[in-house]
């Protein structure tokens, strides 16, 4: 096919043509080249038979010709092409490095859950024990009670130093405090003087380990004052 042939089908371009404009004018001119050489005629002697081989020779492919100007726009075309095939590539490589470093912190933080849940029941039984001996029979206690008492309470703090340094924190929770279901587990619906529908009051603290609930406070919720 002829330089001239697929200048006839290029399509108008503008000095200030876009990149759509020129990437739809290339695709344009190689449609019109395509068209063009299944519509040329074959040479007559290309199927000749091989005199060495006795086989027919196979038609040779015609060179398309294109004008520099057709040349630019194809370029650009593939060029606009192969930078957003970039674009695509470096974008799926960083949701893999974000991915990667989520799994990563996960698995940082949620590793010590089961461990931290075995640890739960040493800590209400600490809480407990500090519970069972109220406040004013503590002033009555010899010195050897005394140190027992001040030693549960130090292992009590250093068990929850120790378990907040591995993202294991306690739930706060107040009386009148908004009730959460993601947060608390309500076991009762008491009257009492707080509002109704919020907490009235906790019967077993709650858990989180990083942003999840490791175990849910369980509280009584207020259904009001008594009438």
């Amino acid at each position: 096919m002829s330089d001239e042939t697929v200048k006839d089908d290029m399509p108008e371009i503008g000095a200030n043509a876009s990149k759509a404009d020129l990437k739809s004018a290339a695709d344009d001119i190689l449609k019109a080249a395509k068209k063009a050489e299944a519509a040329a005629p074959s040479d007559a002697g290309d199927d000749a038979p091989n005199e060495e081989f006795g086989e027919p020779v196979p038609e040779l492919e015609p060179e398309i010709q294109y004008s520099p100007e057709q040349r630019i726009m194809i370029l650009e075309a593939e060029k606009e092409e192969m930078r957003d095939q970039l674009l695509r590539t470096l974008a799926e490589a960083d949701n893999i490095r974000k991915r990667a470093e989520r799994e990563k912190t996960d698995a940082r933080v949620y590793a010590v859950e089961k461990f931290a849940r075995d640890l739960l029941n040493v800590s209400d039984n600490l809480a407990r024990a500090l519970e069972a001996l109220p406040e004013e029979e503590r002033a009555a206690l010899t010195e050897a009670g005394t140190n027992l008492l001040g030693g549960i309470e130090m292992t009590q703090k250093e068990l929850l130093t120790v378990m907040a340094r591995h993202g294991v924190t306690v739930i706060e929770v107040e009386p009148g405090g908004v009730f959460d279901p993601n947060l608390h587990q309500a076991v009762a619906n008491i009257p009492s003087d707080q509002p109704n529908g919020t907490v009235a009051e906790m019967f077993q603290s709650g858990w989180m380990i990083g942003d999840r609930t490791l175990r849910a406070a369980m509280v009584a919720v207020s259904a009001g004052q008594a009438s």
